[in-house]
């Protein structure tokens, strides 16, 4: 069995390659690989999710372990996660790491996926929504998706924020401005929401043709980061049906109040990236991607680290 610390995980993923085997992974390899439904415990600080994947052309299996904390103390602490890659005859574990790094980059990496497919060509204006780990991950990764020339950050704390866009802004060399949450979406081309709220952000109204939107955040079907009309004004593509309409409220919540019906959602990832469902059709639409985290892009990411 091999072991690496967060550091050298960190220096051993690249987020190019990463973005690479994902997409290929919901492409190629979507349908030999069983993945069960997520499974999660209440704890008295949280959730424990349990995110197990098998592929049985590849013959791999892996499993992530990971606690989401509802009250961390920093937002740098709110998921903490372990990966275990296991030999398919014997389950004896052949690599175990520490998977924060790797959970944070494998989001922000199948969010690029979807902007590749979804978001206009000319996107030059990112937005997020939060300032942990989620947060900095996709500012890192997503002008591999769009030449971004500018960044708007909104946290829940106008001083959180300033002080991110400062340290986010050095690391990227990239020019990053704190904002409220009405300029973050009225401003934006892109828009990636990495929060733990359980209410919508902003109004759905603000939202200007064109824009894409990466929702990252929510994963209990009462929790939700954008309003009924975001979703009713959005061209929407899931990570997967199966997780999405088991946990995301950013979309339960609308179908059962009514507000959409299960057809208005166009596809799902594999669809999107194998070309079986068109992504965005006019310049003018807006564009929505759900994802609460599919174990597959887990195994891909921990099978980079054995190359």
């Amino acid at each position: 069995m091999r072991s690496l610390t967060e550091e050298e995980v960190r220096k051993r993923l690249e987020p190019g390659r990463v973005i690479a085997a994902i997409e290929a992974a919901f492409r190629e390899r979507y349908h030999s690989t069983v993945v069960p439904p997520r499974l999660q415990m209440t704890l008295a600080t949280g959730m424990f999710l349990i995110m197990p994947c098998y592929d049985g052309a590849g013959a791999a299996l892996g499993m992530k372990l990971a606690t989401v904390q509802n009250q961390p103390e920093t937002p740098q602490s709110t998921v903490q996660a372990t990966y275990m890659l296991l030999d398919p005859r014997t389950a004896q574990p052949t690599l175990v790491v520490p998977a924060n790094y790797l959970t944070d980059l494998r989001t922000a990496a199948t969010s690029a996926v979807a902007t590749k497919f979804l978001a206009r060509e000319d996107a030059r204006v990112l937005g997020v929504f939060g300032t942990g780990r989620q947060a900095r991950a996709h500012i890192q990764v997503m002008p591999l998706a769009r030449r971004f020339e500018r960044v708007l950050v909104c946290g829940r704390e106008a001083a959180a924020s300033r002080d991110f866009a400062q340290q986010v802004s050095s690391e990227t060399k990239l020019p990053v401005e704190p904002v409220d949450a009405g300029t973050c979406a009225a401003e934006s081309d892109v828009i990636c929401a990495c929060t733990t709220t359980h209410t919508p952000l902003f109004e759905g109204s603000m939202l200007r043709s064109g824009t894409h939107l990466n929702l990252v955040g929510a994963f209990q079907p009462h929790t939700r980061e954008v309003d009924s009309a975001t979703v009713q004004r959005s061209r929407i593509f899931l990570e997967t049906y199966e997780g999405v309409l088991a946990e995301a409220g950013d979309l339960l919540i609308p179908i059962h109040e009514g507000s959409i019906r299960r057809d208005h959602l166009a596809g799902d990832l594999h669809q999107l990236v194998s070309g079986k469902k068109r992504g965005r059709i006019e310049d003018e639409n807006i564009t929505l991607f759900k994802s609460v985290g599919y174990a597959l892009e887990d195994l891909v990411t921990a099978e980079l680290l054995f190359i």
